[in-house]
């Protein structure tokens, strides 16, 4: 039965429902979180405050930063149990897998897992961030036959990761650029994997349950796994000189070229323009000149080409490369951000829910009667 009002597909340009976290403004290229401008915050705040501003709604004042980076220090073990059921994997698991297996697994050592006061669960929220990055770094580091290294009280949120990954406490210009991507990465809005969190907080399942979803989602190709995709084609490329002609054949095979283009932005992607700059910095600084310099000269061809602009996965990719972190954990790094957007957005939920239930444009077959088993040609 056709009806009036059908939607578009893919539910593009559709408003669900009304959000006080972030907004976009796909033809002017802007973004924001609670108003405050993307590169503002890039620029100025820390993750760790950026993310007081997603969960809390305000910055935060010198005490009120202090206490969150000690309660999120004071969240980063994880159970015994669950580094065990890590080095159970195979190692040639997707670390996305891994991801959302173990964040489900967490919930059951959650001390109050189906406490949901708002106390609890910007708790069980800050547990969450905290818990996610220990356990992509300690997968990587079973993964790779090396020692579990436990996380360091005196730093903060990113150079605690790189520490626990690496062995090593990064040096502060790397620790902050990996802050930035961070803060870049943290929430944006209503996209696949968001809607999937608030779609299963609507049902009033817990916010394990609405992250596990979440992150199932962030894990397609057309989503968070697009960054790996990226470095994928940079790496086939390997030097400038060859973009033209790989560009060239990914037209006339009509192959998608990832990194390229946005559903909601109708000019450039805001985060890659501050990611361009931070792949240029790291270029000059670390001797990656090659990977800027074919990852812009893609820009220009696909802009010239295809009026095509690049979108946070296209320079995300040569950052994280450049960061020294290995292309199957960029998605989970993704991940490792972008829960602080999750669970706002699922707190949101809660706070004024209905149950999310929309329905589809039925254009299957009219009326039939039933044919008996034997009569069936």
């Amino acid at each position: 039965m056709k009806t009036d009002n059908t939607a578009p597909k893919g539910l593009e340009d559709v408003i669900i429902g009304s959000s006080t976290l972030t907004l976009i403004d796909g033809h002017a290229g802007t973004l924001s979180y609670r108003g405050y401008d993307i590169s503002d915050l890039a620029e100025n705040a820390t993750f760790e405050e950026t993310s007081y501003l997603l969960l809390y709604g305000d910055l935060p004042n010198v005490q009120e930063l202090r206490e969150l980076r000690q309660n999120l220090s004071d969240e980063r073990e994880i159970p015994p149990q669950l580094v065990e059921l890590l080095r159970g994997f195979p190692n040639d698991a997707s670390p996305m897998d891994i991801l959302r297996t173990s964040i489900s697994a967490l919930s059951i050592y959650d001390p109050d897992l189906h406490d949901y006061s708002p106390e609890a669960m910007l708790r069980r929220a800050i547990r969450i961030l905290s818990k996610t990055t220990t356990m992509i770094a300690a997968y990587e580091r079973i993964r790779n036959g090396t020692d579990v290294i436990p996380p360091r009280a005196d730093l903060d949120h990113a150079s605690n990761f790189l520490y626990m990954m690496r062995g090593d406490a990064p040096e502060p210009a790397v620790a902050r650029i990996f802050d930035k991507c961070l803060v870049l990465h943290a929430d944006h809005e209503l996209n696949a994997s968001t809607f999937a969190a608030r779609v299963t907080a609507s049902t009033l399942s817990d916010v394990y349950s609405a992250v596990t979803s979440a992150i199932g989602a962030l894990k397609g190709p057309l989503h968070g796994g697009a960054n790996e995709a990226v470095m994928e084609m940079l790496e086939e490329i390997k030097v400038p000189e060859k973009v033209e002609a790989y560009l060239k054949k990914a037209f006339s095979e009509k192959k998608r070229v990832m990194g390229f283009g946005h559903r909601v932005y109708k000019t450039i992607d805001p985060r890659a323009i501050i990611l361009r700059a931070l792949s240029k910095e790291l270029a000059t600084k670390n001797g990656g000149k090659e990977w800027f310099r074919i990852s812009y000269k893609l820009e220009e061809i696909m802009r010239t080409e295809k009026k095509l602009s690049p979108n946070v996965d296209f320079y995300a990719a040569s950052v994280y490369h450049m960061l020294g972190i290995p292309t199957y954990l960029f998605t989970p790094i993704f991940a490792a951000s972008r829960v602080t957007g999750w669970t706002a957005h699922i707190m949101e939920q809660y706070t004024d829910n209905r149950l999310i239930r929309p329905r589809a444009d039925y254009v299957g077959h009219h009326p039939r009667k039933y044919i008996p088993l034997a009569q069936r040609k």
